[in-house]
């Protein structure tokens, strides 16, 4: 499973940078042009290893489009072939559309408000209680998704994972705990920020929003700040106390908690660690070397009870995968649903029908 993440590349030995800059790989389409976050060109290599089994275009060009309306609106003109993350507002001008497709799978795919736990309030337990209990899940995926999802339980390990506790008990909007939780935490009310972008995931600054209208009347405050699309991962995520996010979940327990929840680790959006809870970072170990299936399933479901009941990660909801096509682009019968288009392979996978 690692080996197959398509974040690990081949580069030659001490190139790595110059690599990057300059598109050397042993990809089936050498770069172009290449403008990060813009806009790559990549055309297909001659006598590739792959050849005969993968990579069927002659020219690739991959454009970032992050104002969802705008993406909609590139594939219902011809402009793209092909969109990731539609727009469910406009779902429904997609599925009117004869010569266009949508491909919805369900996987690990998440969406997030995580609190950096060693920043005040957040480092109080209790307060983060009372934002789990300040949120209502039920109708984030109703308004939010639209359907295409399913409620979350503040944990990572979704329906598509082998050690998922799906009969765990599901955290529910209570008004009432989180008040108590607020009165645990010294506090009669709390006034915080939540900084949201279309960057984060198509609809988060109505999510933020549907959230401070269901906190509101926990006690709860929360000033919703737009922030700007571009350059969001560097400016905001793990720089802000409290922001959305998304993740598209890992294959593997331990590769999510070990990318999102080990202590140190670079990607650890909640800052979460040994001084949160100790049993969580000792059990991590442990479960990586467990044989016994039935004791690992065990280890994940007391991790995952952790993070529900103590974690710095609010996860309101799971969302499928859902991405649209013209019909003049064909795949295979199997998509992946590991990430999105086709587990990040389409470049190899598709082809023109």
């Amino acid at each position: 499973y690692l080996m197959s993440d398509y974040h690990l590349l081949i580069y030659p030995a001490g190139q790595i940078e110059e690599a990057i800059a300059t598109g050397i790989g042993t990809g089936l389409y050498s770069v172009e042009s290449f403008e990060p976050g813009v806009r790559f060109v990549g055309k297909r290599v001659d006598s590739h290893y792959k050849d005969g089994n993968f990579g069927w275009f002659d020219e690739l060009e991959f454009i970032a489009v992050n104002d969802a309306t705008a993406r909609m609106n590139a594939l219902m003109t011809g402009q793209v072939d092909t969109i990731n993350r539609i727009d469910f507002k406009t779902e429904a001008l997609l599925k009117a559309n004869p010569m266009l497709r949508i491909q919805e799978l369900t996987g690990n795919q998440h969406f997030t408000f995580p609190m950096l736990t060693d920043v005040a309030p957040f480092d109080n337990v209790n307060v983060r209680k009372a934002l789990k209990y300040g949120v209502n899940r039920q109708e984030m995926v109703d308004k939010i998704l639209q359907g295409h999802g399913r409620i979350g339980n503040d944990t990572p390990i979704g329906p598509a994972n082998q050690y998922f506790a799906g009969d765990m008990e599901q955290l529910s909007y209570d008004p009432d705990k989180a008040k108590f939780h607020l009165k645990e935490a010294g506090l009669d009310s709390l006034d915080i920020d939540l900084s949201a972008s279309s960057a984060a995931f198509a609809g988060a600054i109505d999510a933020a929003q549907l959230y401070q209208a269901s906190a509101k009347t926990c006690g709860i405050n929360i000033n919703v700040v737009q922030e700007p699309a571009d350059g969001y991962w560097s400016n905001v995520w793990l720089k802000k106390p409290f922001s959305a996010a998304y993740w598209s979940g890992r294959a593997t327990e331990d590769w999510m908690f070990s990318n999102a929840f080990e202590a140190g680790v670079p990607w650890n959006d909640s800052q979460w660690g040994a001084e949160d809870s100790e049993r969580f970072q000792s059990l991590l170990i442990e479960a990586r070397a467990e044989l016994d299936s039935a004791k690992r399933r065990e280890m994940y479901t007391e991790m995952q009870m952790i993070l529900r009941d103590e974690g710095g990660v609010i996860i309101p909801m799971f969302a499928n995968w859902v991405q649209a096509l013209n019909n003049k682009v064909a795949t295979p019968e199997v998509v992946g649903n590991l990430w999105q288009m086709d587990n990040a392979r389409m470049a190899e996978r598709w082809w023109m029908a």
